[in-house]
């Protein structure tokens, strides 16, 4: 690590009256950032791990770009005691992380292999030596591959196999980890994965993309019962779901109806039957020319309605959409076939083209607040891309990120101060990382990794979020 005598923007603002004010945050709000297994561990091949889809998908030749991999990642299997050190330096209050599927169980089922949930048990104790409370993700888009061979999320069975694995982490963790996620954007993983082909494991088929989808929330629903049988009541049992506002381009009918298309697929399809058991009829309907939705049985939407003690939301952008003419490419939007998506005008893009707006993220809290039964809410990931700059002396500056988080984070505060239940929040990402198909291009971290050294740096924003955290309030200005 460099040093930590910096300024950021917001750090040195005032006003002509004085110091800048802050916005407080509640007591016990919790602060936190996050990872993932595929995309920083490394260590792929090492103590029993097996290869997952992410293994498979890379090694297709034009899939990532610059034909990266998840082989080394940032190495943190063989660096987490610094990473962890680092974490409690920047102050963190929590750390989300994510286990990896085959490392755990190479095959996806059956024996669990002692090394890998070795390395989970002292990731762990290192986070609860240094006061820093371990938030387990269970599944974050690494299937073993031997379960994608024996179809995936598209089979039934692989819901039932997730369950046998949520028992065996909980069972060897549960002493010392309270807060667990069972799924993480279970629509990029359904979506993008087995309808548009841009993650593993790289299918284009809707109709399939649908049952997995199911089977994914199903898995979900097992997972939760797993995890209250294998932990007892100190559990406290999240989802985490990719949310965003979507509106139509203009006031015309069919863009109001593309928006509506998409809210139910983004939104809608994963929030009403965890919050409220059942799926959006409308949805049914607008893909009832894929499927007759058969894969649906008697009791699954009682066991996907398991009672969850929070809701995780990952917001990073809004959505706009238009009425368009369809299209015959791979589409991760099945039943939505004539939706076109626009960067609304007048917003700033961060580097993955994204449009930056923080009343976004307001609006989704506040959507859930109000249209949804009471659930305790943590925001899970938010975060930016940006061009990181370095300077002669090692000192990354990157003022758009903290901007970017400033800004989020003041419309947290309004969303607790409307009567939001918001508990905590947790920044994408820790370590710059893996970032799926783009390699290493995309750097999202509070802290800058250089792959071939591995040597951490934290950047003027994780500098700024220290800050923050220490005073448990953000700059008004």
């Amino acid at each position: 690590m460099r040093g930590d005598d910096v300024s950021t923007p917001a750090a040195d603002c005032a006003t002509t009256s004085g110091p800048c004010k802050r916005l407080a945050f509640p007591e016990r709000f919790l602060w936190g950032a996050g990872t993932s297994a595929y995309q920083v561990e490394g260590a792929a091949a090492e103590d029993g791990r097996g290869p997952s889809i992410w293994d498979t998908f890379c090694a297709r030749p034009g899939i990532v770009q610059g034909g990266d991999t998840g082989e080394i990642a940032a190495d943190h299997y063989h660096r987490y005691a610094d990473d962890v050190e680092l974490m409690r330096r920047l102050g963190l209050g929590a750390y989300r992380f994510s286990t990896s599927w085959p490392r755990i169980q190479p095959d996806g089922q059956g024996p669990v292999n002692p090394s890998g949930l070795d390395f989970y048990e002292r990731l762990v104790d290192a986070l609860l030596r240094c006061g820093i409370a371990p938030v387990l993700t269970l599944y974050h888009w690494d299937l073993p591959q031997a379960l994608q061979d024996r179809g995936g999320w598209g089979a039934r069975d692989t819901a039932a196999r997730f369950a046998d694995y949520a028992e065996a982490v909980g069972s060897r963790l549960g002493d010392r980890v309270a807060a667990w996620t069972t799924v993480n954007e279970p629509w990029c993983s359904a979506f993008l994965g087995y309808a548009a082909g841009e993650h593993a494991p790289g299918l284009t088929d809707p109709a399939l993309a649908l049952r997995c989808a199911h089977h994914l929330l199903l898995g979900h629903g097992f997972a939760v019962q797993a995890l209250r049988s294998a932990v007892g009541d100190t559990a406290r049992i999240s989802a985490v779901l990719n949310l965003s506002p979507v509106t139509a381009v203009t006031d015309r009918e069919a863009d109001h109806d593309a928006a509506r298309r998409i809210d139910g697929l983004l939104n809608r399809l994963f929030v009403e039957p965890l919050l409220l058991g059942r799926y959006p009829v409308d949805v049914q309907i607008d893909t009832r020319h894929l499927t007759d939705w058969n894969f649906v049985r008697g009791e699954d939407a009682k066991v996907i309605a398991s009672p969850l003690d929070l809701l995780g939301v990952n917001y990073y952008a809004p959505t706009t959409v238009t009425a368009a003419a369809p299209s015959s490419a791979p589409s991760p939007w099945p039943g939505a076939e004539a939706v076109a998506f626009r960067v609304p005008e007048g917003l700033p893009v961060t580097a993955m083209g994204w449009a930056v707006s923080p009343r976004g993220l307001f609006d989704i809290l506040r959507r859930l607040h109000t249209d949804y039964p009471p659930i305790p809410l943590f925001i899970s990931e938010n975060g930016a891309a940006y061009d990181d700059t370095v300077d002669a002396t090692g000192r990354v500056r990157d003022p758009e990120r903290a901007f970017f988080l400033h800004d989020h984070l003041a419309m947290a505060h309004a969303a607790i101060a409307a009567g939001v239940d918001l508990r905590g929040y947790f920044v994408w990402s820790l370590l710059d990382n893996f970032e799926w198909t783009f390699g290493y291009a995309k750097r999202f971290g509070l802290v800058q990794v250089d792959f071939a050294s591995q040597l951490r740096s934290p950047k003027d924003s994780g500098l700024w979020y220290r800050d923050v955290i220490a005073a448990n309030a953000v700059p008004c200005c």
